[in-house]
């Protein structure tokens, strides 16, 4: 039997048993209380003599109830109105959890926590099964792109007072007693994902001096170029990356930027041990957590176009844990221009220690050599040093050192102490043994702006500093400076 028809059922039946409660209801003396408590009131008192009521007995009672039978039937008529209500939601909560049951819950949850949309409107179970999947699209683009930069400006004062302005042995912040655009700089960067690139353009006395040996036959927009590169670097083969263009070189313990450094001025090392950036291929492959291994093909030491046939390898690697990090880089290949005859060589390694926060350090070490023809006696036509041997191998090598202390979250102070040897004039034009002490004192002004105040001391075993108008007059030099950093990027 149907809710409807159990309604039905329910209202004939109070319909008709409505009469006989009203003939045999009681007086309502009897049912006082029980009138009252249903928020009805009972008939005020007469104001009529005692006589005059016992003069009409009859005709009280038989109002009195009446009275009572209309209340009953009134009480009977809400509390069917009710039943109606009830069995109207019971028969819609029927229905509804036939077709939508999700409704149905959601429709008794609280105000303060409603239901999806989505859930009002859920299809059929026959339609759940998952559509077909679209056409796999890329999972990578050009953006987004990461923008940052710098710029670098100093002021150098050399006790020598060379003639030159010039700050001999120095890399970058060249020049002495002036002000001076160390570089400006601009970066773009997307990181492979797979495919990215690293853009890096610039310039002031840094990209000078960065491509002074690029051949003249290179176009001259590549000496506002530090980095060019795209990169490669395949899910499925878990840390693989390949470059392909111009990047810097994995020797070394500083870098060409002033603010990813410690001191403002470069080491001997940089300077004169070590390329600065390469042309052709680069590699990087990860073995585990803490080695990454890595091969290079690339057009020689600092030149976009080669200046011979032959090419320069390059192997590196890096093994690295929570307190240090050790890197080792060897290149080689023939670098003498016009020629493939002699190879020109170079082992660096660096050991970074992080033992905390507070203090960090690195030492740094240099062998190269470089293998070239030598001269012909054009009278004789011999070598002019030997005729069973005619090549001639320079070297050089050093070691440098230097430990951070970082005394707040503002100042930081550096010491570096050098020493280099040219043992054959190759680097530096002479054929000596140097040294150099640098200490230098940062203070971060706010997020992305530092300042660094610096001494350094230079000296060497042959009179190789200029003094005044004097070239080589001296065998040492003292250096005040003044470095300002602004910066910008996602990461700083």
């Amino acid at each position: 039997m149907t809710f409807r028809s159990i309604r039905y059922c329910v209202l004939l039946a109070s319909l008709a048993g409505v009469p006989a409660l009203a003939h045999t209801s009681s007086p309502p003396a009897e049912q006082p209380s029980h009138d009252t408590s249903q928020g009805t009131q009972a008939p005020p008192p007469s104001s009529t003599t005692p006589e005059e009521n016992t003069a009409q007995p009859a005709g009280a009672e038989i109002h009195g109830a009446q009275t009572t039978a209309d209340l009953r039937e009134r009480k009977l008529l809400d509390r069917i109105e009710q039943l109606e209500k009830r069995l109207a939601e019971l028969e819609a909560r029927s229905n509804s959890s036939a077709t939508a049951p999700a409704v149905s819950v959601q429709g008794q949850a609280p105000a303060s926590a409603p239901a999806p949309a989505t859930s009002a409107a859920a299809p059929p179970a026959q339609n759940l099964a998952p559509a077909a999947a679209p056409e796999a699209t890329p999972t990578w683009s050009i953006g987004p792109i990461d923008f940052s930069g710098l710029v670098d400006g100093y002021y150098d004062f050399n006790a020598n007072h060379p003639a030159s302005s010039m700050n001999q042995l120095y890399n970058f912040d060249v020049k002495a007693n002036q002000f001076s655009l160390n570089m400006a700089k601009l970066s773009m960067a997307h990181t492979a994902d797979p495919v990215g690139f690293q853009v890096d353009l610039g310039f002031g006395r840094a990209f000078d001096i960065i491509h002074a040996s690029e051949p003249n036959s290179a176009p001259g927009i590549l000496r506002n170029v530090e980095q060019a590169y795209v990169s490669l670097k395949p899910a499925a083969l878990k840390g693989f990356e390949i470059d392909l263009g111009q990047f810097v070189t994995s020797a070394g313990a500083e870098v060409i930027e002033t603010n990813s450094n410690w001191n403002y001025s470069r080491s001997l090392l940089f300077a004169w041990a070590i390329p600065y950036y390469h042309f052709g291929i680069r590699t990087s492959f990860p073995i585990g957590k803490h080695f990454t291994g890595g091969v290079q093909l690339v057009n020689g030491w600092n030149d976009t176009e080669d200046n011979n046939s032959g090419k320069t390898l390059g192997l590196t690697d890096t093994i690295t844990y929570t307190k240090f990090a050790w890197s080792n880089t060897y290149y080689g290949g023939p670098e003498n221009p016009g020629t493939n005859t002699g190879w020109r060589q170079l082992y660096d390694t660096v050991l970074l220690l992080t033992p905390n926060s507070k203090f960090n350090a690195y030492l740094n070490f240099d062998y190269g050599q470089n293998t070239s023809p030598l001269a012909v006696d054009t009278g004789t036509g011999t070598s002019a040093a030997s005729t069973t041997d005619p090549t001639f191998t320079a070297k050089w090598y050093g070691v440098a050192g230097a430990l951070h202390f970082q005394a707040n979250s503002k100042w930081s102070f550096t010491p570096r102490l050098e020493w280099f040897k040219d043992r054959d004039g190759f680097s530096t034009g002479t054929t000596q043994d140097l040294k150099e002490f640098t200490l230098t004192g940062e203070y971060k002004v706010v997020q992305g702006f530092l300042a660094r105040a610096e001494y350094r001391y230079d000296w060497s075993n042959q009179p190789f500093f200029d003094r005044g108008i004097n070239p080589a007059a001296v065998k040492d030099q003292n250096v005040l400076a003044v470095g300002f950093v602004g910066f910008f990027g996602p990461k700083r």
